[in-house]
């Protein structure tokens, strides 16, 4: 069968621009997920992480670089009245010094302060992905109005400034807990990782200070949407696989949740999680559950930095709802902190390319950096002259959007070329990972890490510039496809806005449909 003009004319642009270039607490659209693949069964023997924030939010690249801070010196954390679960903020002690980092950030989540993040990765590959995981309704009930402590995105940022391991990530994590309480709309996972190893750690409602852990090991696969923990044994200060509050299994107990005499095995989901949820592993919510998402990713296995790329991008999981995209490397054979690697896709990767960073990159372009798109309050507000040049550049992540807005109004003729496309364009860039990282290493052993820094900030900063231009010659092409042959279908509501249905890129509601 012979290919659309649209598709050849689109491949032709794409390869000149390349050429050129060389629930009850929330709603499931802000919900994020996360996968995990152990050092067995990747390509290079590293641990790897990926997954998506589900915000609506507009999301930008941040690197924060390490900082010292004054013995007085505090942060502020937790949630203000506006949260569904109202709360007051609080002031904790910072420590003496904090780690470089890069993350995503965005800024839209009721009552919880931005800048946000999910998560990213820190100068010890110590890499954080933070997943919705929700409380059963009792310990919803229970929490204090107001309530105090550290929320989701406090957690994540502080794991990156302070953890060198994952393990010390979850103690972090419990620590903080039991000293200032935690913040919630429900209940909450984080994904912690290093090159080693990862675990998940899920924090619940209730205001008791209740979280457990369990580790992830070698060639293991968890894909978490939601997050959750199944079955653990209850003697768990003598298990080194988890950790846990001191009253999680006594707190169930006195509630009548679990009975030791039952002789049932304490499963964390059916004791503690969301009662109208009996199956994290296939909740019911998107067309792939998480056992399916990780049974994909095992059989790729040894699997890929474009492997995971290509799960993370599933149209089945990946659509409106994804705020970015990203895949993150924890590589045990690393011998320089600034050569350590994170692809991340602007906005929702089903139609956005995965751009490399590494740690060493001393600036994001500003068409990377934070606009006023998608961004809280900025329909409701003039522009601060401070960031006028920065939002007078293109911005990545709407022109992304637009990609994905057009190759989702018809998914069966024109996502097939995008992704070929972002696909084709990522293999280049890992082309030319070895002579980049090569390079930067031969600077860094000639005492010249300042050229090392040059070389990375100016690769990345270029080619995700190329990306950023092959986005716009994607967008004109699909806008001139859609007026030319299928013409083009106008809103027939009043309402612009929603959180259901959001735009997917599933033909017929299923990717699989046969023509």
């Amino acid at each position: 069968m012979k290919e659309p003009l649209f598709v050849s004319s689109l491949l032709r642009a794409a390869g000149a621009v390349i050429a050129c270039a060389a629930l009850t607490f929330t709603t499931i659209a802000q919900a994020s997920y996360a996968y995990y693949v152990g050092r067995d069964l990747t390509k290079d023997g590293s641990v790897m992480l990926g997954g998506t924030g589900e915000e609506v939010s507009s999301h930008w690249l941040e690197i924060v670089p390490a900082q010292d801070h004054p013995a007085d010196a505090t942060i502020t954390v937790g949630v203000t009245q506006d949260a569904v679960i109202p709360g007051e903020l609080i002031e904790i002690p910072q420590v003496a010094h904090t780690f470089r980092y890069m993350q995503m950030a965005y800024t839209d989540f009721e009552g919880f302060p931005p800048p946000l993040t999910n998560g990213g990765v820190n100068e010890h590959q110590v890499a954080v992905r933070d997943v919705w995981a929700p409380s059963r309704q009792e310990l919803v009930d229970m929490t204090p109005r107001p309530q105090r402590g550290l929320q989701y995105s406090d957690l994540a940022r502080i794991v990156m400034e302070r953890a060198r391991t994952a393990r010390e990530g979850v103690e972090i994590i419990g620590d903080l807990i039991a000293q200032h309480g935690f913040a919630t709309y429900g209940g909450n996972t984080h994904l912690i990782a290093d090159p080693d190893e990862g675990w998940v750690v899920w924090e619940f409602a209730g205001g008791q200070g209740l979280w457990v852990a369990e580790r992830l090991g070698s060639d293991d696969v968890r894909v978490l949407y939601p997050g959750g923990i199944g079955e653990i044994p209850t003697d768990l200060e003598n298990d080194p696989d988890y950790l846990a509050s001191d009253n999680f299994i006594a707190f169930a107990v006195e509630q009548g949740w679990y009975d030791p005499a039952s002789g049932k095995p304490f499963n964390v989901q059916h004791v503690y999680g969301d009662q109208s949820i009996r199956d994290y592993r296939d909740p019911g919510i998107k067309l792939m559950s998480p056992a399916a998402m990780e049974a994909a990713t095992r059989a790729m296995a040894p699997v890929s930095e474009a492997d995971l790329m290509e799960r993370v991008r599933d149209p089945r999981v990946v659509d409106d709802d994804s705020g970015y995209g990203q895949v993150v490397s924890l590589r045990s054979h690393l011998s320089d902190p600034d050569l350590i690697r994170v692809w991340n896709a602007p906005t929702g990767s089903v139609a956005a390319p995965f751009n490399v960073w590494w740690l060493g990159v001393q600036h994001v372009p500003m068409e990377y950096a934070q606009h006023r798109y998608l961004t809280k309050d900025s329909a409701s507000t003039f522009l601060n002259p401070d960031y006028q040049m920065q939002e007078a550049t293109r911005f990545a992540g709407r022109t992304f959007k637009r990609v994905m807005y057009y190759a989702c109004s018809d998914p069966k003729r024109l996502l097939p070329p995008v992704t070929d496309m972002l696909s084709a364009f990522e293999a280049e860039t890992m082309a030319d990972l070895d002579w980049v990282e090569r390079s930067a290493l031969t600077l860094i052993a000639q005492g010249d890490r300042e050229a090392a820094h040059e070389l990375l900030t100016h690769y990345a900063g270029n080619r995700a510039l190329e990306a950023l231009t092959m986005g716009e010659t994607m967008a004109e092409a699909l806008d001139a496809y859609t007026r030319l042959i299928p013409g083009r279908t106008a809103p027939e509501g009043s309402e612009i806005n929603t959180f259901d249905p959001t735009v997917n890129c599933l033909a017929d509601g299923d990717p699989d449909v046969p023509e």
